[in-house]
């Protein structure tokens, strides 16, 4: 009996230990992970496209109207007159601004977005806008460039202060939307092949034109040494009012090009005023820059591209 009870007692263990060894089977793993959905244009954003389109831009955080008008490769006293603005430096966020002229809206997207002065008797007839002078704006000239500034100029006074004589870009008559776009097109592409460059500034390029990361070329150099318009135009900027630049001369040299340069010791111009290629317009230096440079760019239709698809080769 006791023998058997024993053999009873270690088939048992045997039996319990046989079912701990066995591999359980595992349930298969399905990965029931969601992907996350495409998020779809908010409507801002949304509405933001289409203002763009129709040649409006919304106002954010950080914004000044100087930098504004450079993105869009427009004179900031033209946005002044646009917008009807007492004060160029008084811009809220949100606020919409028209950044491209009204007589140059598609489709007949009409102007009235924009917070303007109340029409006039005559609708049919575009309203002519006086220009309002801006204030505060800051002009770091020296003697020396005091003294070329008193040269007789037609196009500008001394003080960059706006005038009656600067005028926005012309308001076509009625006919010019009988124009076709590609003509127009044409026009300026031969424009613009009439163009010559030059470097406007001798030195070693120490940066080079990287989409996102620089927006031109970086010139080392002697603090106090020339600084030249690379091309013939006119001064549209002429002062340091947009963070990052220092003493900035931007020069506009067709309704769809225009050179920027930036870090100047010295500015030896002044806004409105005409430039030949190869003119002293400033003094290389360091301002709002880590060493003496000057960063010069060319903007087609208010964005970058690269300079040395203008720029002979040196």
């Amino acid at each position: 009996m006791t023998n058997k009870s024993n053999l009873l007692a270690m088939s048992f263990a045997l039996a319990l230990l046989s079912a701990c060894s066995t591999t359980p089977n595992q349930a298969p793993v399905v990965d029931r992970t969601v992907p996350p959905p495409v998020k779809p244009a908010t409507p801002s954003e949304t509405a933001q496209i289409a203002r763009d389109e129709r040649g409006l831009y919304t106002v954010k955080k950080g914004d000044t109207l100087i930098r504004i008008a450079l993105e869009y490769g427009q004179n900031y006293r033209d946005l002044v007159t646009w917008n009807n603005l007492a004060n160029p430096n008084d811009i809220k966020v949100d606020q919409v601004l028209r950044v491209l002229p009204p007589d140059s809206a598609a489709n007949g997207v009409q102007t009235g977005a924009i917070v303007m002065p109340p029409a006039e008797k005559t609708p049919p007839t575009p309203p002519v806008v006086k220009k309002t002078e801006p204030k505060g704006e800051k002009k770091p000239y020296s003697d020396s460039a005091l003294a070329e500034l008193q040269r007789a100029d037609s196009n500008g006074n001394g003080n960059g202060k706006a005038e009656g004589g600067i005028k926005p870009a012309p308001a076509p008559s009625p006919a010019v939307t009988s124009v076709p776009p590609a003509a127009a097109a044409a026009s300026a592409s031969a424009d613009e092949e009439k163009l010559s460059w030059m470097w406007p500034s001798d030195g070693r390029v120490i940066a080079t034109f990287d989409e996102g990361k620089n927006k031109g070329v970086d010139i080392a150099g002697k603090a106090g040494q020339q600084v030249v318009a690379a091309g013939a135009g006119k001064v549209m900027y002429a002062g340091s009012g947009i963070r990052g630049y220092g003493n900035l001369v931007i020069v506009k040299h067709s309704n769809s090009l225009l050179s920027a340069y930036a870090h100047n010791r010295t500015i030896v111009v002044k806004e409105g005023q005409s430039v030949t290629k190869g003119q002293m317009i400033a003094e290389m230096g360091d301002s709002d820059a880590d060493s003496v440079k000057l960063h010069f760019e060319i903007r087609q239709q208010g964005k970058p591209v690269d300079p040395s698809r203008f720029l002979p080769n040196r």
